[in-house]
């Protein structure tokens, strides 16, 4: 694979003309295919405090596509998903649901965010106590739930679920399905997880309805919306006060922090030289053949307009 080439061809935007006007998040453009679904075109954006960096990750979203579509596959019988059908390596067909706007956030270990509020002096989390005593990477006694807001502009908030139910964000009966299937599917994701070597830290799960039934959407378990430590050494590195050898966005962030960026108010989002890109696009293929145990087969795509049109008229 010619590195100069896959780091010239990263797709950063679409504009098919088949589907309708796309709505554009961070990562992903989403199509409207008629009433009922969705073509979700993952692309090789990066984005971290809720910034979208200058400078694309090759094949970053063939890998969190297939990661995605991986994912989904596993968790199937805890809940439906909204996956149709994966008929390239950028796309996802969905039903189109109605999104909760709740981010669903599940940590087992005291790390990143977690760690950061604990580290200056607070002991509670979204409504939820921290033990005392703890080291950043130490595992909680159990896995805890942590919701953020959905921001349609600027950075998710905390919030407890008391207050989503205070302020009828969701319904009780609905929050008390969704907490319990979070915690199913973070149990589901440990175990995957273990099995081929991997600690699953934390992880969010966006969830919304689909004529009424509750459904996983978005993506599950990826390295965008999960963090991951290597099983073996994980207890030598706590014990010794180090950082933990781990598969995640946390290592960006960490860069730009280095750097002096944080996502505040008169920072300057730095560009990422193409040695760091690269490097980012091999921890990504590291994760997807760790997690899946495939070896990740990465696509240039030249013109990935005339593959969404084609594509996109099989399901209108």
């Amino acid at each position: 694979m010619n590195q100069q080439e896959a780091l010239i061809n990263c797709i950063v935007s679409t504009d098919a003309t088949t589907a309708g006007e796309p709505y554009r998040g961070k990562v992903r453009d989403v199509y409207p295919l008629g009433s009922d679904k969705l073509g979700i075109v993952v692309s090789d954006r990066i984005s971290a405090f809720d910034h979208i960096m200058k400078q694309a990750i090759p094949f970053k979203g063939q890998i969190l596509n297939q990661l995605s579509a991986f994912g989904f596959s596993k968790v199937e019988e805890i809940m439906p998903t909204h996956v149709v059908d994966v008929p390239h390596p950028n796309v996802m067909i969905a039903k189109k649901c109605d999104p909760i706007p709740v981010e669903v956030v599940v940590r087992g270990y005291l790390t990143g965010h977690a760690w950061r509020v604990y580290k200056s002096g607070k002991r509670e989390l979204c409504g939820v106590p921290l033990p005392p005593g703890l080291r950043e990477h130490e595992r909680f006694p159990e896995p805890i739930l942590t919701p953020a807001t959905k921001a349609t502009e600027g950075h998710d908030e905390d919030i407890s679920e008391q207050e989503i139910l205070n302020r009828g964000i969701v319904e009780p009966e609905l929050w008390k399905e969704i907490r319990e299937k979070a915690f199913k599917l973070f149990k589901k994701g440990t175990e995957i997880a273990a099995d081929q070597g991997l600690i699953l830290v934390d992880t969010k799960y966006e969830m919304g309805l689909h004529n009424g039934q509750l459904t996983l959407i978005d993506e599950v378990h990826t390295s965008d919306s999960s963090r991951y430590f290597y099983q073996e050494g994980y207890k030598k590195r706590l014990e010794a006060g180090q950082p933990q050898k781990q598969l995640s966005k946390e290592f960006l962030r960490e860069w730009l922090m280095d750097k002096g960026f944080q996502g505040k108010e008169g920072q300057t989002l730095p560009d990422l030289p193409d040695t760091f890109r690269w490097s980012i696009y091999q921890r990504y293929a590291e994760l997807y053949e760790t997690l899946t145990g495939q070896k990740f087969n990465p696509v240039i795509v030249e013109s990935i307009d005339k593959e969404l049109d084609r594509i996109f008229q099989d399901y209108l």
